[in-house]
């Protein structure tokens, strides 16, 4: 039986290598894309997301461009 930790760890260094290949394009267009990926799931959460995530994260959210998820 697979531990879900490992799993979630597998996943998280999945996401983070596809990060990585999408930050040679353009980092700043990354950063945009998961400023803009948190602010949806933070708004699908009613918000909740929201304060679980550090200060700089969270001034990141309000900058994000609803218009291009």
């Amino acid at each position: 039986m697979t531990d879900p930790n490992d799993a979630a760890i597998g996943d998280a260094a999945e996401l983070v290598d596809q990060l990585r290949e999408l930050a040679g394009a353009d980092p700043a267009d990354v950063r945009q894309v998961v400023s803009e990926v948190l602010a949806a799931l933070d708004r699908a959460a009613g918000g909740a997301l929201r304060e679980h995530l550090p200060e700089a994260i969270r001034a990141g959210l309000d900058g994000a461009d609803p218009a291009r998820l």
